[in-house]
């Protein structure tokens, strides 16, 4: 039976939702029993937070920058650029990946702040032929995480780099403020499983893996941390950070250009969370994106229902979007629409390493070093 949270907007298209005698779900009580009472964007979390930078200014000292922040000109990055060099003094590289799916803003948007802030921009180029083999064989498995290929490869990237240049600090732009819900597991499965992503691009793909960067959980959660000494941190938990009064500082300083949603600085991930997720598996990323701001006080319940009630995609301009993807990715748009026709599949159809992730995930959370929300 379909029902929807009585707090937030989540509902029972994430299958294992679980509802309270009140109605409010999981996701709602984790974050009050969790997240909320650990979370300080006082006085408490600034102090924590300007120990940190001193420490990250004092192993940095007499090196081209203390840190890196990787970039895709989404906004959370964006904001923490600017946050990390003007407000609290760093010198970080920024650190940008493209997949080959830029959205003429999210270059707008990167070119002008790292040229006002006087930033070094490094930018790794992956292989084309490969991502895009990998990308089809993803859609050609029917699972509903078929943006793994393109963030695996962003974040497998910048960890080598860290590790090859012994940097010691990645900065992420990862925050509580708009984000403690996060996506169901069966709607966006890990992006590090490598175990998976091979399965199934050897199982669909057509070309050689030859050059396309891949990490595991084991390597970036045991061995970057605790072997190289690298730690990743994420400022926007410590202050206070209110999404549109951050906006309405990057616009008036930087010409900051907006997206319709979340994520849509990539070209894909606007089709893939725009349009594939909702109409192929009934997946819609707002409910998570308008809960977590429902959560923090930032948007009501009947505000984030009246935009629910419109579609994620443009009707008018999806044909258009279609054939885009489908000659970006060099199949005919009846390929594509063909996709949509395979059986849905979860991760579990796959090899994978989902009971390394969970153990993971207990074993952190029990020691205190993560809180995060439900999957």
């Amino acid at each position: 039976m379909y029902k929807t949270c009585t707090n937030c907007v989540m509902d029972t298209t994430d299958a294992k939702i679980v509802f309270d005698e009140k109605g409010v779900c999981d996701h709602c009580n984790t974050f009050y029993r969790e997240i909320l009472p650990n979370w300080h964007t006082d006085e408490r979390g600034r102090q924590k937070f300007d120990r940190l930078v001193s420490v990250i200014k004092r192993k940095g000292a007499g090196k081209d920058f203390d840190c890196i922040i990787g970039m895709s000109g989404g906004f959370d990055s964006t904001y923490l650029v600017y946050l990390a060099k003007e407000k609290l003094g760093l010198r970080p590289l920024v650190f940008h990946v493209d997949t080959g799916w830029n959205t003429p803003e999210s270059v707008h948007n990167i070119e002008k702040i790292v040229f006002a802030l006087g930033l070094e921009l490094h930018t790794e180029v992956i292989d084309w032929e490969e991502m895009r083999d990998i990308q089809l064989a993803f859609f050609k498995a029917g699972v509903p995480h078929i943006d793994v290929p393109q963030d695996h490869a962003c974040f497998a990237t910048m960890y080598k780099f860290a590790s090859d240049y012994d940097v010691k600090y990645i900065l992420t732009g990862g925050n509580y403020s708009t984000e403690c819900i996060r996506n169901p597991i069966e709607w966006m499965y890990y992006q590090s499983d490598s175990r998976q992503l091979l399965d199934i691009h050897r199982r669909f793909g057509t070309v050689p893996l030859k050059k396309f960067p891949l990490t595991n959980i084991l390597w970036h959660k045991v061995y970057l941390p605790y072997v190289k000494g690298v730690k990743v941190l994420r400022p926007l938990d410590y202050i206070p950070y209110i999404k549109e009064e951050a906006a309405r500082i990057m616009e008036e300083s930087f010409g900051y250009q907006r997206y319709p949603q979340k994520h849509f600085e990539s070209r894909f991930t606007r089709f893939y969370e725009g349009y594939w997720l909702y109409k192929k598996f009934g997946y819609d990323t707002r409910k998570v994106q308008y809960s977590s701001l429902i959560l923090t006080g930032q948007m009501t319940r009947a505000e984030a229902l009246n935009l629910l009630s419109k579609p994620p995609y443009d009707e008018s301009t999806i044909g258009q979007e279609m054939e885009y993807v489908a000659k970006k990715l060099g199949v005919t748009t009846k390929e594509l629409q063909g996709y949509m026709a395979i059986p849905n599949r979860t991760y579990r159809d796959y090899k994978n390493q989902a009971w390394l992730y969970s153990i993971g995930a207990k074993a952190i959370k029990a020691m205190g070093l993560e809180r995060g929300g439900k999957r």
